[in-house]
């Protein structure tokens, strides 16, 4: 994602089909990413210490819960995008081609798993998530070609690049990229559910259903890592925390980068990011053994100099030349820093439940 510049003003048009996609392939340290791992490696596990939970999961993907959710109905309203407020409207695109962007990225992993694998537990549960995934980009897409443009996702697939991840770093991530988007979407359902005059888009009326998968997905990931006692005790505890703070603060960033998206949802980004990642910890007592303490009075200071050091990062780049280049050296230091004061917060411990499943509670 590229972050919308801070002096943009109101002239600016959304991009066309073309600059959509282009978004979409871009690789930044913010941007939704394209994974590759050991196939092979995930293709060995063995679900037998989490049997009876992992049924219960399966039978439910394979019932399909959502299998009609992802259609346009009598409640989705017509928009006019020619009238929406232009700096709402580029902010409202790139929240779009973002989700859009990052959903698909589970796809392309998930299908490759199971067309690589050939542990039939395993490519049982990447077919569900990758035909949920699917449908999720896909709806996006639709929404997004209502306002002429679209993100080229047969193009996207050959042209981005992918991030090799070990296993193990694939679950850390993914299981909290599926939990944080639960989080995100069912705290954006239930504030514009008591707040309607805030629904700008019709999109949101779905979010209620399609967090469901999110959690349920993230449910497997939480089921995978039990499997293996060592994912979640001695050093990973550390990969772990560095997962929490990367995955948190790169919200705070990317969310920050949306004012005007925000304010027509109505919601303080400050407190919907803490909101966010409230529930998220909360979930996340399910599979790891520590969670980050974002009450810590270092907590949010530190995210706003990350996010300072991000904005200063995104005008050095759009400076260019060697002063942009010096700056972007700077700011970038400065993001280390507060990654580093972030990351050093003494964590909350806590016992891991013996039943691993969850079930949405929010």
């Amino acid at each position: 994602m590229n972050a919308p510049n801070p002096e943009m003003h109101a002239d600016i048009l959304p991009p066309d089909t073309t600059d959509t996609t282009a978004m979409a392939t871009q690789t930044t340290l913010l941007n939704p990413r394209f994974y590759t791992t050991d196939f092979d490696e995930m293709d060995r596990i063995d679900v037998t210490p989490v049997r009876a939970e992992w049924d219960k999961l399966i039978g439910q993907m394979k019932s399909d819960p959502n299998k009609g959710h992802f259609k346009k109905n009598e409640d989705w309203d017509k928009i006019d995008w020619d009238g929406m407020d232009p700096a709402l409207k580029v902010e409202f695109i790139d929240f779009l081609v973002s989700s859009c962007t990052a959903e698909f990225s589970g796809c392309v992993l998930y299908k490759e798993m199971k067309r690589r694998g050939n542990n039939p537990d395993i490519c049982e549960l990447f077919n569900f998530m990758a035909r949920d995934e699917a449908r999720h980009a896909g709806f996006i897409n639709d929404a997004l070609r209502e306002a002429g443009i679209a993100v080229n996702l047969g193009f996207l697939t050959k042209a981005k690049k992918y991030t090799y991840f070990r296993p193990k770093f694939i679950y850390y991530a993914t299981y909290l990229s599926e939990k944080i988007g639960y989080a995100r979407y069912i705290t954006i359902f239930r504030h514009l559910e008591a707040n309607p005059d805030h629904r700008f888009h019709p999109i949101f009326k779905w979010f209620k259903e399609w967090c469901n998968d999110e959690f349920s997905h993230g449910e497997a990931f939480a089921l995978l890592m039990r499997t293996d006692p060592k994912l979640t005790s001695g050093i990973n505890l550390y990969w772990i925390k560095f997962f929490l703070t990367a995955v948190y603060s790169t919200m705070w960033v990317r969310d920050h980068a949306r004012p005007e998206f925000h304010k027509a949802l109505g919601v303080d980004i400050g407190w919907y990011d803490q909101e966010v990642f409230r529930k998220t910890s909360t979930i996340a007592r399910q599979s790891f053994p520590i969670e980050l303490d974002i009450d810590h009075p270092r907590w949010i200071p530190g995210l706003e100099r990350m996010n300072r050091a991000f904005v200063a990062m995104d005008a050095a780049k759009h400076q260019g030349g060697i002063g942009g280049k010096l700056k972007g050296w700077v700011a970038a230091t400065q993001a280390l820093v507060a990654f580093v004061g972030l990351y050093t917060i003494p964590v909350k411990r806590h016992t891991l439940p013996v039943n691993v499943r969850l079930e949405p509670s929010y």
